[in-house]
């Protein structure tokens, strides 16, 4: 079912409307701490979502609510489950985003 939810949240984190997709992103931001490792199967697929497009964004709200659930999926989640997305995204990722993660990474 978690599968499922997520699938078709993640469309929301590339909506075509930046404001339903900040609005997605400061949702998620919200529920990182209320499901923290339960996340686990879905997190290769909700990194990519949320860091393509959005940490690059030039739309401030986008960028800072991006980074807001980044952060909360370093404070609320085991580590070694973010490894992998996080170093996997950082290597194809350009300008700030990159940036960004790699200082997560750090």
């Amino acid at each position: 079912v978690l599968l499922q939810i997520f699938d078709a949240f993640k469309c929301r984190l590339h909506d075509s409307n930046s404001k339903v997709t900040q609005v997605a992103l400061e949702a998620m931001h919200k529920m990182v701490p209320l499901l923290k490792d339960s996340l686990a199967p879905v997190i290769n697929m909700l990194v990519p979502a949320i860091v393509d497009n959005n940490l690059n964004s030039k739309n401030p709200g986008i960028y800072a609510a991006a980074t807001n659930v980044i952060q909360a999926l370093c404070q609320h989640l085991d580590n070694s489950l973010l490894l992998q997305p996080l170093c996997t995204k950082a290597q194809f990722l350009n300008g700030k985003a990159k940036q960004d993660l790699t200082e997560k990474l750090a």
